[in-house]
């Protein structure tokens, strides 16, 4: 099969095996997306070495038997049936899927895999396993391909009233929703979004939810105007410099050591920093204005697919608008180039 690898820091299109299933889920990929994290990997971020990509939405093409499932879902088990209701509301990871998926169903994956036997597993929760793998970033081949394997326990079916075109964002929206998990939103608190790209355009369309005043801090005004067309404010990085100290939460999304800065001098003393953006290489911090002010600075990460798919069933957000183009899998080192150039945001690749 055809599949988009890093391998020695060269990116290239390679012929490769399927997958051997193992006791996961083959799926075949119809539809994947390329992430900020796969141009940083790329560069050398997290080392990673093999199939990049951790966006897709795919169809099931077999399934385990019920014994390999079993031990599938023990060595990796990022479901149980008795959570209760997770942090600020949002559902918890859910249920078992055994017996709820067939081939030939639409899905998408959770793309942390568990041990199944630590603490975070035990308590339905391998986002921060120490021995997971990340689907195309620790250890385990990712979405840009015709294949990839996932448990059982990590995949979701997508309701028929999602389009392929909007299932492929479920990641990264529900990294947006992870924001809520860290960090109470509310009518009465103040929140500012700095980065008008893929990222924050959908943190930002994510806070509006709550009912907070949101406004989006960006350089580009065609990617501003899809936040405006949602309700949102938005607003230019020379207008943001009147803005200091006037908000109670402030999410970097823009990668950059001057996205950092920004967010920080929007922040009211106290304020919180919440930190979505990872990429490859270090930023030097003034740590002053952090202990001055007080300010609480929280990294968020991957966020649960459940309330993503909500999102995106109700059309509460709008991902549409996000997409730049699409390329043949084919073509998949083009379309990395492409994803890197200014202004462009997604690019979705189909096998």
């Amino acid at each position: 099969m055809k599949a988009l690898r890093v391998e020695n820091q060269r990116l290239s299109l390679a012929d490769v095996p399927q997958p051997r299933v193992d006791g996961e889920v083959l799926v075949r990929v119809t539809l994947s997306g390329i992430c900020n994290t796969d141009l940083e990997i790329a560069r050398g971020y997290a080392g990673f070495q093999g199939t990049i990509g951790h966006e897709f939405v795919g169809v099931i093409e077999s399934l385990p038997d019920a014994s390999e499932a079993r031990a599938s879902a023990r060595a990796s088990q990022p479901g149980n049936a008795s959570l209760s209701a997770a942090p600020s509301g949002l559902p918890a990871w859910g249920p078992r899927r055994d017996g709820l998926l067939t081939p030939g169903q639409r899905v998408v994956g959770e793309i942390n895999a568990g041990c199944g036997v630590c603490d975070l597993c035990r308590a339905g929760d391998p986002r921060h396993c120490a021995e997971r793998t990340v689907l195309g970033i620790v250890g385990r081949d990712g979405a840009h391909a015709e294949f990839l394997k996932l448990p059982l326990v990590n995949l979701l079916p997508v309701p028929d009233e999602i389009s392929d075109e909007r299932a492929v964002f479920t990641e990264p929206l529900a990294a947006a929703c992870g924001i809520l998990e860290r960090v109470e939103i509310t009518e009465d608190r103040r929140a500012a979004v700095v980065g008008d790209g893929k990222l924050g355009l959908l943190c930002a369309q994510v806070l509006k939810t709550t009912g907070a005043p949101v406004t989006l801090v960006g350089k580009h005004q065609s990617k501003l105007e899809i936040a405006a067309r949602r309700g949102i404010e938005t607003i230019t990085v020379a207008q943001a410099q009147s803005r200091s100290r006037e908000f109670d939460v402030a999410v970097e999304a823009s990668g950059s050591p001057a996205g950092f800065r920004l967010a920080l001098e929007l922040l009211r003393p106290r304020g919180v920093l919440v930190l979505k953006s990872t990429f490859h290489g270090t930023t030097e911090i003034d740590s002053a204005p952090l202990v001055v002010d007080e300010i609480s600075v929280i990294g968020s990460r991957c966020g649960r697919f459940v309330p993503a798919l909500e999102l995106l069933k109700t059309n509460a957000v709008d991902v549409e608008s996000l997409i730049s183009e699409e390329f043949p899998l084919a073509e998949g080192v083009q379309a990395m180039e492409r994803a890197g150039a200014a202004g462009v945001l997604k690019i979705l690749l189909r096998p």
